[in-house]
């Protein structure tokens, strides 16, 4: 479906500025298309994204490291502050991407969260319920194998778990945002097609985000792009991002939690994705993810991806 745009002036200030609405009936990823396909406009957009990415990474270690020297705790050692910082660095990236769709497309920022312009709590809910308990078992085995270990202070474990429970589900979400939210649909309205546009936003964005975590083992590499891949997919079935949040910040919070009781250096292990790191239990989480995408296909066969709301004149004419 063709949707018709008004121009959106971006840099100057003083020029005319029409701001769209959320064009009805289209999928989630097709939000931003139209008769012209902004690839321009979408570069830029996905480099704000990535500049916004880095800037706050960067912003929060450097307070995080400020933190830490006034603190007496060495700036190098993983430590709650900078876990906190790390954590609040991709949080940024919610309203980062709500404005960076809202200054170059002009299209409401709240209609990132999902088709309907608002996030769906009960369908969150629903997903935790559905699809949390075994998503926490598979991914808890990977957690049996033997690591090495450092110690950590009853104080610092403490900080550890309410820092990871307070504020993972954030990290995770504003990665979201970022992926499977701004740059999904950047991507999907460069070309002509719905179809064409889901498997170009699917494909890059899971090339993307998996090339971002610097990985060169096989086995993690297939991991991250299933995971990235079927996330996406839910999202395009679903209509938003709730899913795909559920499911990721379920994953990061019992990775950081198991890691940090299980008094793993995390710090290392977070950094260390080389070629050999790997096992051949990542297929397990992968298979998992798999299976949750095709249930969540299986449930919307009938009705296909979820489409944004029809226009009141809209409704009027088919009555």
């Amino acid at each position: 479906m063709k949707t018709t745009t008004n121009p959106v002036w971006l840099l100057t200030p003083r020029g005319p500025k029409n701001i769209s609405s959320v064009p009805s009936g289209v999928e989630y990823h097709r939000v931003l298309a139209g008769d012209d396909r902004h690839i321009a406009r979408g570069i830029l957009a996905i480099v704000l994204l990535l500049a916004g990415l880095v800037f706050f990474s960067l912003a929060t270690g450097w307070v995080s490291a400020l933190i830490d020297t006034q603190l007496g705790n060495s700036p190098t050692d993983y430590t709650p502050v900078r876990h906190a910082g790390s954590m609040i660095g991709l949080a940024l990236l919610i309203p980062w991407s709500m404005l960076i769709q809202r200054w170059l497309y002009g299209v409401p920022a709240a209609s990132l969260h999902s088709v309907t312009s608002w996030f769906r709590f009960d369908l969150l809910g629903k997903a935790l319920l559905v699809f949390g308990p075994a998503w926490l078992i598979v991914n808890g085995l990977g957690f049996l194998a033997p690591a090495e270990e450092v110690p950590w202070s009853q104080t610092d474990l403490i900080a550890m778990f309410l820092v990871t429970f307070l504020l993972t589900p954030l990290q995770t979400t504003g990665e979201e945002y970022g992926f499977r939210g701004l740059a999904f649909r950047v991507i999907g309205s460069w070309t002509r097609s719905p179809r064409a546009g889901l498997v170009a936003g699917v494909v890059v964005t899971s090339v993307l985000f998996t090339a971002m975590h610097g990985s060169t083992d096989p086995y993690i590499i297939t991991w991250y792009l299933t995971l990235f891949t079927c996330l996406a997919i839910i999202t395009w079935r679903t209509g938003g991002l709730e899913i795909a949040i559920v499911l990721h910040a379920i994953l990061n919070t019992l990775t950081f939690i198991a890691a940090f009781y299980l008094r793993v250096d995390f710090g290392a292990a977070i950094q260390d994705r080389s070629a050999g790191v790997g096992t051949p239990y990542q297929l397990l989480p992968a298979l998992a993810v798999i299976a949750i995408t095709a249930v969540i296909w299986w449930w919307t066969r009938k009705t296909g991806p979820a489409l944004t709301p029809a226009t009141t004149t809209q409704l009027n004419q088919e009555r």
